[in-house]
């Protein structure tokens, strides 16, 4: 009975430190971000190279998914419209974009998580593909939101002549080691 009382003890705790030894902790600092919309005058896009991902690889997920990216980080190699966008985010005092979710599996799906834009949160789903190379993972989705969903006025300019279109699509590419 003592042997088979020291048996449990042995795979349980062989159990639990193969979760803990299974568990990879992955991140990266330069995730790209496009952000693109249309307007009365053109389509446009604005990139970032700043983003922040990190999360938890568990099996066949990533767990406890952490993306951040500074609202002045992008960038449409147009003064002007750079400052505007920064104006509608409310940048100086809304400085980050956040999108947190509990999970993402392998392959391709959906993730479901909070997005939070100048100081409003929502629930969006977003699909993605997340494919596993070695240790480094790539994380790559795209979701369509309205701007005015997030407290966000569609920028206009030249007196309201050109205005910028609500809806916008954010494409994130993280490569996480």
């Amino acid at each position: 009975m003592k042997n088979l009382v020291n048996l449990r003890s042995l795979v349980l705790a062989a159990t639990l430190f193969s979760g803990i030894v299974a568990a990879q902790k992955i991140s990266s600092n330069s995730v790209k971000t496009v952000v693109s919309g249309t307007s009365t005058l053109h389509e446009w896009s604005m990139t970032s190279t700043g983003g922040n991902f990190s999360g938890n690889v568990s099996g066949n997920s990533i767990q406890d998914v952490r993306y951040a990216m500074g609202s002045k980080t992008l960038k449409s190699g147009k003064g002007p419209m750079d400052a505007n966008a920064y104006k509608a985010l409310l940048a100086d005092k809304y400085p980050n974009i956040t999108f947190s979710a509990s999970s993402v599996n392998l392959g391709k799906g959906t993730m479901t998580g909070k997005l939070t834009v100048t100081n409003v949160t929502k629930t969006v789903t977003v699909p993605v593909n997340v494919t596993k190379s070695g240790d480094t993972y790539t994380i790559w989705g795209t979701a369509s939101i309205k701007m005015t969903d997030y407290g966000v006025t569609p920028p206009a300019f030249m007196m309201n002549t050109v205005k910028t279109g609500n809806e916008v699509k954010i494409t994130v590419n993280a490569v996480a080691k």
